[in-house]
């Protein structure tokens, strides 16, 4: 190279400042970078007091991208950034010049995949609960002995196959309604709830059982839609649910009054088997037997005791001494109130004595005489008459008006 051409590159040439300012200007005012969606795997993480900063790369491994989410920011989070973890990120990109590194400040994480699926389930849930759908007091009993059962399933599934069958062996006679429903795939949860919906208009059934073979976790979403677990609420009869095998309770389950593993085990848990009842019914009648044996027996044992002591009492002779002793108690009460009339009746006759000598009449009889002012008072001083006036005297025998003409002291 001629020294000519080395002054010209030196004179196009821009310094590695200039180079980062023109690179930082590109990303921190394209529009669509300030707010941008990112999702792959968390490949490591670093806490830090100012925040936490991770990296997250592609899910082959090809390209990665520095991250960080401040710590007034952390707690705003829907999913924290583990490792090994799929998230997809909210953020825009920023350029650090003295690094010469650009990196995503994260606003919102959210779980992706599978972990996105549990977020929404997770969020359903809650929200269902706070509800009361779940609650432990809507829950109603199923019926001890149904006559009509409904069965939402699919005709093609072997659950349908093998509800009947246990159904039929366990209690013969009863009837049984299908209303028929997709149990997988998108259509599935509305289906399911129009055919919850056909059995109620029907309104013959007295218990609902819901139910699905084992399948693949995926293959029984349609069971945590809130379209199912809401037809399940409204349901005017019990409903059970017998959905699958051992795993995890769907929403439908918990919704749902009675829930078991299988359809077989909820044809079981619907009906009572007929050979135990009449089972039941035998050691019924063998107990009420005994016990009215039992009770017959004791009954002439206490018969046999009151015999026995009837016996013991000699009624023969304490009768006649009971008679004995009334007869005694009769003639003492008839002398003791012969008695009291008796001296009442001297009573009386002293007191008829009494009354007759303080009777003003007899006095009267005696040549006495009652001096009687006009006013009606008993003159009973000289001192309290006076010249003229009128006196009535009353004798024995009559009365006279007289005049007062003379006062002697």
């Amino acid at each position: 190279m001629t020294f000519y051409q080395a002054d010209l590159v030196t004179d196009t040439a821009i310094s590695v400042a200039g180079l980062t300012a023109y690179i930082q200007a590109l990303l921190e005012e394209n529009a669509q970078l300030h707010h941008i969606w990112v999702i792959g795997e968390v490949s490591s993480t670093n806490g830090h007091s100012k925040g936490l900063f991770f990296t997250l790369q592609d899910t082959e491994g090809k390209a990665a991208i520095n991250c960080v989410v401040w710590h007034s920011q952390i707690e705003k989070l829907t999913q924290i950034p583990q490792r090994g973890e799929q998230l997809i990120v909210l953020g825009s990109l920023r350029l650090y010049p003295q690094r010469g590194q650009y990196q995503l400040t994260v606003w919102q994480a959210l779980p992706a995949g599978d972990g996105l699926q549990a977020l929404r389930y997770r969020q359903l849930r809650n929200r269902l609960e706070a509800e009361g759908l779940f609650a432990v007091e809507r829950k109603r009993s199923l019926p001890i002995h149904p006559q009509t059962i409904a069965v939402v399933s699919s005709p093609a599934g072997a659950a349908w196959g093998d509800i009947q069958k246990t159904l039929r062996s366990r209690y013969p006679g009863v009837r049984i309604l299908f209303s028929s429903a997709l149990v997988q795939g998108e259509q599935a949860p509305s289906s399911i709830a129009k055919a919850i919906a056909r059995v109620e208009q029907d309104g013959r059934a007295e218990v609902l059982i819901l139910a699905r073979g084992g399948g693949a976790v995926e293959e029984l979403a349609c069971f945590n839609d809130e379209r199912v677990v809401r037809a399940i609420a409204q349901c005017s009869i019990p409903v059970i649910t017998g959905i699958g095998h051992q795993r995890d309770e769907s929403l439908a389950d918990l919704v749902a009054d009675v829930c078991v593993h299988t359809p077989t085990a909820a044809a079981v848990q619907v009906v009572p088997e007929l050979q135990e009842l009449y089972f039941e019914h035998q050691q019924r009648v063998t107990t009420l037997h005994a016990v009215m044996y039992q009770q017959l027996k004791n009954t002439e044992n206490q018969l046999q005791e009151f015999k026995i002591r009837l016996r013991r009492l000699r009624l023969d002779q304490k009768i006649p001494q009971e008679r004995q002793l009334l007869a005694s108690q009769r003639h003492q009460l008839v002398t003791r109130t012969k008695q009291q009339l008796q001296q009442a009746t001297l009573r009386c006759q002293f007191l008829e004595q009494k009354l007759a000598s303080l009777d003003p009449k007899a006095v009267l009889k005696r040549g006495y005489a009652v001096v009687r002012q006009e006013q009606g008072a008993i003159a009973r001083s000289a001192s309290d008459l006076t010249i003229g006036q009128k006196l009535s005297i009353q004798l024995s025998e009559g009365q006279v008006k007289v005049e007062v003409t003379e006062i002697m002291n």
